[in-house]
């Protein structure tokens, strides 16, 4: 299925921003940390970049164990402390206020276009060719639209504050440094997930719950559901994550065909309760982690403390909610 820009080409894209900061942190010599910072976002880089070339060159078993390397790579440099924010030169207050009063509410324009566009993309364009080839790649049509979108917000933002690409990916650089590791958190979560569903998960935790747990107990199953959503949502970071494997291991054997649990509300409401995970856990580092680095917080937990009390509040609720209305 041929089309003008396809996932390979969003890769390609992302692969050639990293490089591009890549360089630019090795040119900073105020950073005292450049070479290994450089090459944690070197090794992230790489797997988008040069990953059809390495599957076309080495083949699936050894592009594999060579990406797999980069990851313990660059979880061991994240984790023995070898990022360092690099040096920038922040404007001044005066500036920034020069700034507001020029651009006003219509800062706000190129974040508003990215959902957007990326919805009008994915319901307008599918299908859509352009020659011999559609214009999107359909199988991937969501992530298509969306860097479409990215790009077009892009655009917007040089049009209106009158800055040049280049300043973008400094931009890019001063955020990723100040998110640090926390940035590519979600990617390898869901390659985590990946490996649980794999490695069939969800029929050991099955087999572990029928060890300890009476099947015609129907409250303490709901609980366990529940509770087992928003525990391992809090592991994982990221309830879709989690959702096949307490429901391949909960949900569908006890609940579902155990005790004729109508399933749709039953798996909605346990996705809820992995939400309720998310609001829990600094896994979830897009959510918790990254806007109290980007708030320049003194407490870097502070969101998910504000966040604990509404989290166990709605947990108890899905628990009452799963029990009462799913059931035939």
């Amino acid at each position: 299925m041929k089309a003008w820009f396809d996932i390979h080409d969003v890769y390609h894209l992302i692969g050639i921003v990293v490089m591009l900061l890549v360089g630019m942190t090795l040119r900073d010599r105020a950073n005292p940390k450049r070479y290994t910072t450089a090459l944690f976002w070197f090794m992230f880089g790489a797997s988008f970049l040069f990953g059809d070339l390495l599957l076309s060159w080495l083949g699936k078993p050894q592009a594999y164990r060579l990406v797999g390397v980069a990851v313990i790579v660059i979880a061991l440099l994240a984790g023995t402390g070898r990022l360092a924010l690099g040096s920038y030169r922040p404007s001044s207050e005066q500036q920034r206020l020069e700034s507001a009063r020029r651009l006003g509410n219509r800062i706000f324009l190129p974040a508003l276009l990215i959902p957007l566009l990326t919805v009008a993309c994915t319901l307008l364009l599918k299908g859509v060719r352009l020659g011999d080839s559609y214009l999107l790649d359909q199988k991937h049509l969501t992530l298509a639209s969306l860097a479409t979108a990215c790009l077009a917000a892009c655009l917007l933002g040089w049009g209106l504050t009158g800055g040049t690409p280049l300043q973008a990916v400094r931009e890019s650089r001063r955020l990723v440094d100040t998110i640090g590791w926390a940035a590519i958190l979600p990617q390898m979560l869901a390659m985590l997930g990946g490996v649980f569903v794999a490695a069939k998960t969800g029929l050991a935790v099955q087999q572990v719950v029928s060890l300890f747990v009476d099947p015609g107990n129907r409250l303490l199953l709901v609980v366990i559901y529940c509770v087992g959503m928003a525990l391992f949502t809090m592991v994982m970071g990221n309830a879709f994550a989690a959702f096949p494997v307490m429901t391949a291991g909960i949900a569908l054997p006890f609940l579902i065909v155990g005790q004729h649990a109508a399933a749709a509300p039953l798996v909605a409401i346990g996705m809820y309760s992995g939400y309720c995970g998310t609001l829990m856990t600094p896994m979830a580092a897009n959510f918790n982690i990254v806007p109290a680095a980007l708030l320049e917080l003194k407490d870097k937990y502070l969101v998910i403390k504000t966040q604990l009390p509404t989290a166990l509040l709605l947990l108890a609720a899905n628990i009452l909610l799963m029990y009462f209305i799913v059931f035939r």
